[in-house]
């Protein structure tokens, strides 16, 4: 069973103890291809990133191979979320390292139209999850992925 401020699987969210991965899944109101861009383009990343809601103060996206990311919110101006990419297959898989751990986004096309998301943090050891459970990572991610969706169903509709 989950820590109590950790979201259930209900809710999109898995803690798999034994690969020491905490995984989310949402399905999104848009094809795989406006997903990625969600997932890699600066300005519409500074829109859903933060857990609460409010736009990034900075967000840096250098979209290569070797490149890095720095995502700074207004909650934590002083604790940047910072990481460098490991692999960018438009539009079905982003991965990236970050706070010791990998992160993966596997886009895929829902059936019925949209797409299925699958984001996982890849923690390097029991450890490094529990460090990651007891930080609120799971809470916090899932806020954020949620936080996805809406932004990526907005622009679906403005688009309509």
């Amino acid at each position: 069973m989950p820590p109590a401020h950790a979201p259930s699987a209900s809710a999109g969210f898995e803690l798999d103890e034994a690969a020491h991965i905490l995984r989310f899944t949402r399905r999104l109101a848009a094809p795989p291809e406006r997903v990625f861009a969600a997932w890699t383009d600066p300005e519409q990343v500074a829109c859903w990133w933060d857990p609460a809601g409010e736009r990034l103060l900075r967000c840096e996206i250098d979209l290569r191979v070797g490149g890095g990311f720095t995502f700074v919110t207004r909650g934590h101006p002083d604790m940047a979320f910072a990481g460098v990419y490991r692999e960018i297959a438009p539009p079905s898989r982003l991965m990236f390292d970050a706070m010791g751990a990998e992160g993966r986004v596997m886009l895929a096309p829902a059936e019925g139209g949209g797409t299925a998301m699958t984001v996982e943090i890849a923690c390097a050891s029991e450890a490094h999850l529990q460090q990651f459970v007891a930080m609120g990572v799971a809470a916090g991610t899932s806020r954020t992925m949620d936080n996805l969706v809406a932004h990526v169903g907005a622009r679906a509709e403005a688009a309509e």
